[in-house]
């Protein structure tokens, strides 16, 4: 437990200083996260397929380093174009490659990359800079109220296979929590920050709602996946907290659920 705590006291600054400054550090940052987060994957599921995995990080690379031509314009050629190189690549090293292989090359990036890129799109959105918050919010309010409430009143179990001391009543406890968060933080931005094209309780309550269902999703599903591999962690780049995966797998969900409702709630002012 000090080495988590201590591990925490010495990341979360650094990740608040790059996300309030934003711009190319914070691309570059999430960019190296989400690499890392990619090779634990591969490492978990397909540690022998080193080329297959350089294809994944080549486009990896390409996608952080044009992030906004590709997520607006050009995101089904960009895609398109990795699939059938994964495939090609497949093809041609049958002999000593599955098609399973290729499979998990795709899905790792979006999965460690993609997803996680989010963090980086939501801070350069329209009020990114007010609303980014959201994403930490609804992610680690979550797990906070879920822990507390499941430590105070859990008597029935979630989904004991996965995950044998989360409860029922810390499973609500914690989308309480993160909705009532984020409705207060709303609340009082709503007293400093004036956005008539947007509506701000609105969209922090769905934020807190959604996210919170969907972090205990991610939470789950990376559960699940460690099971499947027989790991206890995805790495140990973080001491107390595993890998990048480990630590970002409620925020995983919760970062994309931000962006697309802010892209949704959110009248762009043309």
């Amino acid at each position: 437990m000090k080495t988590r705590i201590l591990s925490a006291i010495v990341m979360l600054p650094v990740l608040i200083a790059l996300v309030v400054i934003g711009g190319w550090p914070l691309q570059i940052f999430i960019g190296a996260l989400g690499l890392i987060a990619m090779h634990e994957y591969y490492h978990a599921f397909s540690p022998e397929n080193l080329w297959l995995h350089g294809i994944s990080y080549f486009f990896a690379v390409i996608y952080i380093m044009f992030i906004h031509e590709i997520s607006s314009k050009y995101f089904g050629i960009f895609v398109s174009l990795f699939l059938v190189v994964l495939l090609i690549y497949t093809v041609v090293r049958h002999a000593k490659t599955k098609p399973i292989d290729g499979m998990t090359g795709f899905f790792g990036f979006f999965y460690g990359c993609f997803l996680l890129s989010h963090i980086y799109l939501v801070r350069e959105f329209t009020y990114g800079n007010i609303f980014i918050w959201l994403v930490f919010l609804s992610a680690f309010g979550c797990d906070t109220g879920a822990y507390f409430v499941g430590v105070t009143l859990g008597k029935h179990k979630l989904i004991p296979d996965l995950s044998p001391k989360k409860t029922i009543e810390g499973s609500i406890g914690g989308i309480l929590t993160a909705t009532i968060l984020c409705l207060i933080y709303g609340y009082v931005i709503g007293k400093y920050f004036k956005m008539e094209d947007v509506n701000i309780l609105l969209l922090c309550g769905m934020t807190g709602f959604i996210g919170s269902i969907l972090a205990q999703i991610g939470d789950l599903a990376a559960s699940a996946m460690k099971r499947m591999v027989g790991l206890k962690d995805f790495g140990r780049l973080i001491p107390g907290h595993g890998g990048v995966l480990d630590r970002f797998d409620s925020v995983i969900l919760t970062a994309p659920a931000v962006y697309y409702l802010m892209f949704f709630l959110i009248r762009v002012q043309g």
